[in-house]
């Protein structure tokens, strides 16, 4: 059947000793007479990677996510009931979406059919419909997986609505991204949304450990290369194990150079259309608001080895110099204007000094919230009263007709005027 995952212990050969688990994925393929044609491929485990290889198949294997895993919580009623739900399962890469959701599968006696939003379109779907209309009729449970959720657009995700509704899959998206923005309501309203956590560098340890015991290797890696895999992994148990299954290649010991060695330059989780370039330039100016110079700089460094356009930031210190510092420190707006030009005629890598110099003046400049706080407050009374007539004292008077009404009557030409009649309309200074 399409996608079914097939979890078989047989002996490896030249080791009858040791059992391993071979992966059979069965596609199913529909021609014009309907027939279905079954497709079974087999792999060694010495092709298998080892990230795959560790993937756990019960909720008891699986490390991380704690909050989700409890007796009293969603995950473990699916399984104790054997009545799955859908669900949107949200979090960064390598936290365990794919093998949640095979393991519910696996549990409920479903069949999982697993699509991905990056290469699939309508007639997969229309396909995979169909086979789950087979399966209803057979009285079988489909769960359709569709990984990387967000990249299907709206008339893509309502597609699945009537058959989510119907019962006739029950659907589990996985994302990256905020669901808030990216999962249509109707989908949204029908599903429950788990956040999952990036793991921890303990968590991360622990995985490579046993990936280690499994391949009898535990002496071939020091604490100190165990602590630098963790570091790289970013909470991501997949790049943890795929940086040692390479640095386990390079010889019999593996220190943290061969780690170094071993892993590829590891890419920041920080998509800049994503909520990570958000929650990262909130938190930069966050930091410069509560004057941490360190935590300011580590921000600015997070985004600017990510990639992130070096014009965004220096536009974001532009506001920050009016809205949080303003009247306390005028330079401030010179200096961030300054900086934006900079960036914009020298570029990076030399303008690197220009960000990181107004970073560190504006976290260390005294703040006052008095521009901003005036502003609310003029734009609150300019919403309150929008169509208040300017008083006749203050308006232009071109004409003599203009003077002979009144207009500019008593206005001298003098800094500091104070005039006796004010300069707000009446039905506001009254």
């Amino acid at each position: 059947m399409l996608g079914r995952l097939i979890m078989l212990p047989i002996i490896a050969p030249g080791n009858k000793q040791r059992t391993i688990e071979i992966v059979f994925r069965v596609a199913t393929y529909y021609i014009s007479t309907k027939v279905l044609i079954y497709t079974i491929v087999m792999d060694s485990s010495s092709r298998i990677p080892l990230a795959e290889q560790m993937r756990p198949i019960t909720l008891d294997e699986v490390v991380g996510q704690t909050h989700l895993l409890g007796d009293a919580e969603i995950l473990k009623q699916i399984i104790k009931n054997k009545q799955p739900v859908n669900l949107i399962l949200w979090g960064p890469p390598g936290t365990g979406k794919t093998t949640l959701a095979r393991i519910i599968a696996r549990e409920v006696e479903a069949e999982f059919i697993e699509l991905s939003a990056v290469t699939s379109g309508k007639k997969d779907i229309e396909r995979i419909i169909e086979h789950a209309r087979q399966n209803w009729n057979l009285q079988l449970r489909t769960i359709l997986f569709v990984d990387e959720i967000h990249r299907f657009n709206k008339a893509q995700q309502d597609a699945f609505l009537p058959h989510v509704e119907s019962g006739l899959i029950t659907l589990i998206g996985a994302t990256t991204e905020n669901p808030s923005f990216e999962i249509i309501n109707p989908l949204l309203s029908r599903s429950r949304v788990l956040v999952l956590q990036p793991l921890t560098k303990e968590e991360i340890i622990n995985i490579v450990k046993h990936a280690l015991t499994k391949l009898k290797a535990q002496k071939r890696v020091n604490k100190a290369a165990l602590d630098y895999l963790a570091e790289l992994s970013g909470g991501d148990a997949r790049v943890a194990l795929g940086n040692l299954e390479l640095a386990l290649s390079f010889g019999e010991k593996v220190t943290p150079d061969v780690v170094k060695a071993a892993a590829q330059k590891k890419v920041p989780g920080y998509d800049k259309k994503g909520d990570m370039h958000y929650d990262v330039i909130s938190a930069f100016i966050k930091s410069i608001r509560g004057s941490d110079v360190e935590a300011t700089l580590y921000y600015l460094s997070r985004m600017i080895d990510a990639g992130e356009d070096p014009k965004f930031i220096a536009r974001r210190m532009v506001i920050f110099a009016s809205e949080d510092i303003g009247l306390a420190g005028n330079g401030a707006l010179a200096l961030a204007v300054a900086t934006f030009q900079a960036v914009e005629r020298v570029g990076l890598p030399e303008a690197n000094y220009n960000l990181y110099h107004c970073a560190i003046a504006l976290a260390r400049s005294e703040k006052s919230r008095e521009v901003t706080d005036l502003m609310h407050d003029a734009k609150a009374l300019a919403k309150r009263f929008p169509d208040s007539p300017v008083p006749l004292h203050i308006r232009n008077a071109p004409t003599k007709l203009m003077k002979d009404l009144g207009y500019n009557e008593g206005y001298e030409w003098k800094a500091d005027f104070k005039h006796t009649k004010g300069f707000l309309p009446e039905d506001i200074s009254s």
